[in-house]
């Protein structure tokens, strides 16, 4: 099955490929490569954001695509990402962030849709207690909340609190983050890519690890966006569509939940607008 044919229906009408190419940490001068390798592999989801510092790359390598015939606009699902405040500046610290509330941002959002400016809005690392909030006052329902989402990190009420609201979830990291973020302040050394259980059912499918962890997310349809600049990595994770994982697979994966973050952003929690966690 083709990458650009798995996709899901999202609640505003558009379709949403279940396999993207993610951008952060991506540096200039090699996400523009990769975007374009993606292209070439049939990705048609692909997911960035300002604070990134790479989407004029990233812009350029689409429309180079675009031109060549590769692919038209209409076939590209492009996620693009604004935090209500100028990039991530810290003082003593912590997080400078704006007093906006996100409430508003979702007005000016909604905006957007009706000037016909963008198809679809989202949220990111919203948990259930602001979702609900968003929604007490939302014209248009989030189309997608996009999280971090892994076998070492389930969110079992969120994808179920999200499934119930018709909201799409993306997962970010879903590799585990073999590379650790950035504002992962863990000590814990677990490589997801190496774990027992994992390898285990990537021997018993003839597939990678890697591979059958992006297979657990869009066999639950949730939308994936691992990210690479390795062309035979971003390849070898569009190859997910060929096998399927079976019912004691999904468990056993599940089982594995240990609710460890690789993206803790716990410089953001003591802000009224980002309560990272669920009380």
């Amino acid at each position: 099955m083709a990458v650009s044919s798995t996709s899901r229906l999202l609640n505003g009408g558009a379709r949403m490929p279940l396999l993207g190419l993610g951008t952060w940490k991506s540096e200039p001068g090699v996400v523009g490569k990769a975007v374009s390798v993606a292209i070439d592999s049939g990705y048609r989801h692909i997911d960035g954001a300002y604070s990134y510092m790479n989407e004029a790359e990233v812009g350029a390598a689409v429309k180079k695509k675009i031109a060549e015939g590769v692919v038209t606009r209409e076939n590209l699902f492009i996620v693009s990402k604004k935090v209500p405040g100028e990039l991530f500046p810290v003082q003593e610290g912590k997080v400078l962030v704006t007093d906006i509330d996100y409430v508003d941002t979702w007005r000016a959002m909604e905006g957007l849709v009706d000037e016909g400016l963008v198809k679809s809005i989202g949220v990111s690392n919203f948990n259930i207690s602001q979702l609900k909030r968003l929604l007490s006052i939302a014209r248009i329902t989030p189309a997608v909340n996009q999280v971090e989402l892994h076998p070492y990190l389930t969110q079992p009420e969120l994808v179920e609190f999200c499934a119930s609201k018709d909201i799409a979830l993306t997962a970010f990291s879903p590799l585990g983050s073999p590379g650790r973020a950035l504002l992962n302040d863990s000590a814990d050394p677990k490589d997801l890519l190496k774990d027992p259980v994992v390898k285990t059912i990537a021997e018993k499918h003839k597939k990678s690890p890697a591979q059958v962890l992006l297979r657990f997310h869009v066999q639950r349809n949730i939308a994936t966006i691992p990210k690479s600049v390795t062309p035979a990595r971003i390849q070898e994770n569009a190859e997910i569509f060929d096998f399927e994982l079976m019912d004691e697979d999904l468990q056993s994966l599940l089982a594995l939940n240990r609710n460890w973050r690789v993206c803790q952003l716990t410089l953001l929690q003591d802000h009224q607008f980002y309560p990272f966690k669920d009380p």
